[in-house]
C-alpha cells in the first residue's frame, strides 16, 4: 500500500497531517468469497480506515476503540468533531461492553429489530472512546442487516465507528463507485458490496429520555418502533437545534449536490417547476420525478413511483446530476409523512439546504 503525506497545514495553533493513498477495491459477490473480507478485516484491527456496505449507505470504518483511529474518521471526511459516530457491531452480545445498561427498551430493539437499520442510544462504557461520541455521555450502537459488513466486523474481533463513507456534506455513497469518488486516495481499502437496500441512513433512537425519541428517521419507522416500545416521541426539526447533538445528522447541512437544488412537496407541482425552468433559462437544469417523467423542457430523471424507491435512489441519482454538470436541481416530492417517507422527506430537505415549495 502506497502512503505519502501531501501537506501539512496550520489552523490557530492546531496543525494537521493530511496523509494520501490509494484504497485497495475488494468486490465481494457472494458468501463463497468471504474470506477476501481477511485483509480488509486485518486493517481494521490496526487501524486503518476501510470502507464497507450496509443495507443502508457505505460506512467508512475505523477501530472504535482506538482514538487515533477515531480521529482520522474526522479528518478524512472533513467531519466537525462534535457530530457523534455510530459503532457497529457483528453480535448482538457485542453491545454490553459498550454501554452502562441495556435498558427494556434496548432489549426489544435488540431481540425484535436487530439486524436492521435502526441505532440505539445509551449511556456509554468507559470503553469507548470521547473521541467516538464527541464528548458525549452515551454512545450510539446498530447491529447492521448487512451480512457482508457483519462479517467483516465479526472478522476484524473490534467494534467498528462508521459515518456514511463520503466527505462531509456530499451525498451519502449507496454504491462502492460514490466511496472511490469521495475518499479514494484517503483510506486503505474498499469493500465493494453492491448497491445498498435501503439507500437511507439508519434511524436513530435515544433510549435515554422518556419516552424514547426519534433523533434521526430512517427505514425502521416510527410505526414500527411504537409497535414495540409502547409512546415513542417522533422526529421533530426542533432537534436540528440541539448543541451537543447525541446522534449525527443533527447538526450542518448534509446530503448536498453541487448544484443548487429546490424540492417542490406536494401534488400538482408542475407548473411551479415550470416557471423554476423558466426563471433558471440558459442553466444546465434536472428535474427529479417520483414515476413518468413529464414533459419538462429539460434533463428529467425518475427517481421512482414510491418513497422505498424514491428513498433506495435519491443519493444515487443526486450524484448523476453532479456528473452531468446540473446547476439547478428541481426535485419532486409527492410522498406525505408516515412510513420511510418521512427518513426521504428529512434527508431531501436537507440535501436542498430547507430550499423548498409547498404545492397544493
Amino acid at each position: 500500500m502506497k502512503k505519502n503525506c501531501i501537506f501539512f497545514k496550520k489552523s490557530g495553533i492546531m496543525y494537521t497531517w493530511v496523509n494520501m493513498m490509494s484504497a485497495k477495491m475488494i468486490k465481494i459477490t457472494s458468501k463463497t468469497e468471504y474470506d477476501k473480507l481477511n485483509e480488509a478485516a486485518n486493517l481494521l484491527a490496526k487501524g486503518e480506515l476501510v470502507a464497507f456496505p450496509t443495507e443502508t449507505v457505505y460506512g467508512l470504518g475505523g477501530n472504535a476503540l482506538m482514538e487515533d483511529t477515531v480521529k482520522r474518521i474526522y479528518a478524512a471526511k472533513g467531519r466537525p468533531s462534535d457530530n457523534p459516530l455510530i459503532v457497529h457491531i457483528a453480535e448482538k452480545e457485542d453491545v454490553y461492553p459498550l454501554v452502562k445498561e441495556v435498558t427494556p427498551a434496548a432489549q426489544k430493539i435488540l431481540e425484535n429489530l436487530w439486524p436492521g437499520p435502526v441505532t440505539f442510544i445509551l449511556e456509554k462504557s468507559d470503553l469507548v472512546p470521547d473521541a467516538v461520541t464527541a464528548g458525549g455521555k452515551t454512545v450510539a450502537v446498530r447491529m447492521p442487516e448487512h451480512e457482508i459488513a457483519r462479517e467483516l466486523i465479526r472478522r476484524s474481533g473490534v467494534p467498528v465507528a462508521a459515518p456514511s463513507a463520503n466527505l462531509s456534506g456530499r451525498p451519502s455513497p449507496t454504491k462502492a463507485s460514490h466511496v472511490a469518488e469521495d475518499l479514494g486516495e484517503k483510506i486503505a481499502c474498499i469493500v465493494d458490496g453492491g448497491s445498498c437496500r435501503v439507500g437511507l441512513e439508519s434511524t436513530v433512537i435515544d433510549l435515554t429520555s422518556e419516552p424514547p425519541r426519534i433523533l434521526r428517521p430512517g427505514g425502521v419507522t416510527q410505526e414500527m418502533l411504537s409497535a414495540l416500545l409502547g409512546e415513542v416521541e417522533g422526529y421533530a426539526p426542533k432537534d436540528e437545534d440541539e448543541n451537543a447533538p447525541k446522534s449525527p445528522g443533527m447538526k450542518y447541512k448534509h446530503y448536498a449536490p453541487k448544484a443548487y437544488m429546490m424540492v417542490f412537496d406536494g401534488g400538482n407541482c408542475r407548473n411551479n417547476i415550470l416557471k423554476m425552468v423558466e426563471a433558471n433559462f440558459g442553466k444546465r437544469i434536472v428535474v427529479l420525478t417520483a414515476g413518468e417523467t413529464e414533459d419538462y423542457p429539460c434533463e428529467t430523471i425518475n427517481c421512482g413511483e414510491t418513497a422505498e424507491i424514491y428513498s433506495q435512489n435519491l443519493f444515487d441519482i443526486l450524484r448523476q446530476a453532479d456528473e452531468q454538470g446540473a446547476e439547478v436541481i428541481l426535485a419532486e416530492l409527492p410522498f406525505e409523512k408516515g412510513g420511510i417517507a418521512t427518513a426521504l422527506r428529512n434527508r431531501i430537505y436537507k440535501s436542498a439546504g430547507g430550499n423548498v415549495m409547498l404545492c397544493g
